[in-house]
């Protein structure tokens, strides 16, 4: 079977920076496993995964558009330390939940001092582009059980 909308499809894969840095890998564990078409993966690897079928490899660099997105400097923001509600020392690179009136993101602690907190929203690949090995072990049908919102 074709990799399409609403396929299940297990893979594994590497992803690295350029340069060959592994940011993470699965070849070490199970499989990732996810219903296509449900934006589960980046949109760059996505779209290239379309049409394969199990035992294919892709290989694909997705450029920032494609994938994490650019990085934005309206996603930094400063926040007032007294509304920052945290029992324990909050450190730059640690990571919290927030209501931004957009809904609840993951923002990241850049810099903390007695008043303020600065925090970016970015995800923390936004901006790179990624480079995807892949490796197809499987591909089925969803069962209507499967398929969000059926």
């Amino acid at each position: 079977m074709q990799i399409s909308d609403n396929a299940v499809v297990s893979i594994h894969y590497t992803l690295t920076r350029p340069g060959g840095y592994i940011i993470e890998s699965s070849r070490d564990g199970d499989p990732l496993s996810y219903i296509h078409g449900t934006q589960a993966l980046v949109p760059g690897l996505e779209s290239a995964m379309v049409g394969k079928t199990a035992g294919d490899r892709v290989s694909v660099s997705v450029k920032p558009e494609e994938g994490y997105g650019l990085r934005s400097d309206e996603l930094i923001q400063t926040i007032p330390r007294n509304i920052f509600h945290f029992d324990g020392e909050i450190e730059p690179g640690m990571r919290f939940q927030a209501d931004t009136g957009n809904g609840v993101e993951l923002v990241t602690v850049m810099q903390v001092n007695e008043e303020e907190i600065i925090v970016d929203a970015n995800h923390p690949m936004a901006g790179e582009t990624l480079n995807f090995d892949v490796d197809i072990i499987a591909v089925r049908e969803a069962s209507k059980e499967e398929i969000p919102d059926s």
